[in-house]
Formats: structure tokens, sequence, C-alpha cells
């Protein structure tokens, strides 16, 4: 089930630092740097965060989320995590699905990810997402801007 998130509601945030965390572990050893900015997020910087999310509940309890921040002209997703123990569930396929196709109305979508990380990769391109370039964010960390027209 998908439910808008209230990331000003402590409990919410804190939920979402327990998903996200453990996931943005599972994309640093993937790509080989644990310097993911999102790995040192808080209760208190999810609180004061801008972005818009959306998770996905199993027997009430959040297991994924995606947020994004939006313009009139396009839609960047900032983050899509999904917590280990959900992985290979779909969930991810559910939320872009629910960004493509409930939010973005046609504007153009952006993301960015892990060059290593290929299961993100391939699930942005199954939904018509094309490779822009690949940007070095760290000596030899590098990822991979992606675009949806």
């Amino acid at each position: 089930m998908l439910i808008k998130l209230d990331v000003t509601d402590n409990d919410t945030a804190k939920k979402m630092i327990a998903v996200q965390i453990p996931a943005y572990r599972v994309e640093a050893e993937l790509i080989g740097y644990d310097g993911i900015p999102q790995l040192l997020d808080t209760v208190e910087s999810i609180m004061e965060c801008r972005e818009q999310f959306v998770g996905h509940y199993i027997d009430e309890e959040l297991a994924a989320f995606i947020s994004y921040e939006e313009t009139e002209q396009e839609v960047e997703i900032c983050r899509l995590v999904v917590h280990p123990d959900h992985f290979r569930k779909k969930i991810a396929t559910v939320l872009v699905k629910h960004v493509v196709e409930k939010i973005a109305g046609g504007r153009k979508i952006r993301v960015s990810t892990g060059a290593l990380n290929f299961p993100a990769k391939g699930l942005y391109q199954a939904f018509g997402f094309r490779q822009v370039r690949d940007v070095e964010v760290a000596p030899g960390v590098f990822i991979t801007e992606l675009q949806r027209n």
C-alpha cells in the first residue's frame, strides 16, 4: 500500500531512517563507496527535508519509500530505498511506476544512482530512462545521471 509520508512526524522519520540506512549500506557495498550522503541522514535531517515522500507499507510496516522534488518542467527522484528484508518483491518497480504515472504528468524525470548500481540502472531503464552522463563524485567513484522525457 502506498501512502504519502509526513516527514515532520518524529515516528515516521524514525521509521524512514530504519529503512534508508540499511538500503544505502547495500548500495555503498555495490559501488565501493561509503560516502553516500544519505548514510549520514538523521531523524532530524529527514524531518527538515523538503522532498516529497511516498512510502510502501507491508502489513503496516514501512518497507520502502521514494522521494522527489518537482517544478513545472520536471520531477527529480531524490531517493528510492527498499529495506534489504524486502528486496526482490518488485516494490521499487511499484514506487517508480507511481512517480512516472501519477506524479510526473508527462514532465521530464531525472534521477542519479551509483554507476555500479546495475539493479537500479536496469530498473530505471525499464521505465524508459536513458543514461545522460556519468559524474565523478569522489576519486574513482561515479554516479550515473538518467533522464526520462
